[in-house]
């Protein structure tokens, strides 16, 4: 079963002689609860493919169905309220809020919702994180990757369906890089979610289960 299906994507920047053609005509489907892996070199476009999966883009053209639901045909308060629910997020840079502490910069997605967490969910992604410990510190008083780790369980704290993941190691070394990628593979598998990864890394992209390759825009075979 397909949890994205996309038809005919295009995603133009710009107009007349300056348009950039970021996507150009894609068509892809991402099965459901596999941990899918796009690659590309800088400026192939992947990363604008990701981000008009987890509806923060709107495309030029083309229909984009994310788990049942067109998203050319939500408001932009529905595409907010599908992001909250439905989509975790990981950011290379993190993207964790300073002022509050660790475990509040994980419920801070249910928050924007006014949802209770699972208590017991919440104990267990900390505990698998390497997390619980560290709950009542801040972002600056842990390492990059314990920063990371945050990132990943504020993705999977809303028990989204979907987890977009965006070079999530681009700033590690090798080691560090296979650890999170791992992490992030095993948390997904554990917690029944689909996980698209974009990297550059082609050894962490062995680890998914389909590899797609995007170059000026398209698909690569």
């Amino acid at each position: 079963m397909d949890i994205v299906t996309i038809h005919n994507l295009k995603k133009y920047f710009g107009k007349g002689a300056c348009t950039v053609k970021a996507i150009d005509g894609i068509n892809l489907s991402i099965e459901k609860g596999k941990f899918t892996a796009i690659i590309g070199a800088s400026g192939s476009g992947k990363t604008t493919l990701m981000n008009i999966i987890g509806g923060l883009y709107e495309p030029t053209e083309g229909t984009v169905i994310v788990d049942g639901v067109n998203l050319s045909e939500l408001t932009e308060e529905e595409l907010t309220v599908f992001r909250r629910r439905k989509v975790g997020f990981i950011f290379q840079d993190y993207n964790l809020v300073p002022e509050l502490t660790i475990k509040e910069n994980i419920l801070f997605p249910l928050k924007l919702d006014d949802s209770r967490p699972d208590k017991v969910f919440f104990e267990e992604i900390t505990r698998v994180l390497g997390l619980q410990d560290k709950l009542a510190r801040y972002p600056y008083m842990l390492s990059g990757g314990g920063q990371q780790r945050t990132a990943i369980a504020r993705a999977l704290i809303t028990k989204p369906a979907i987890i977009l993941a965006d070079e999530p190691t681009g700033s590690f070394d090798a080691k560090t890089s296979q650890n999170v990628a791992g992490l992030l593979k095993m948390a997904a598998e554990a917690y029944h979610q689909t996980l698209i990864m974009i990297t550059h890394n082609l050894e962490l992209a062995q680890l998914a289960d389909r590899v797609v390759r995007i170059q000026d825009g398209r698909i690569r075979r």
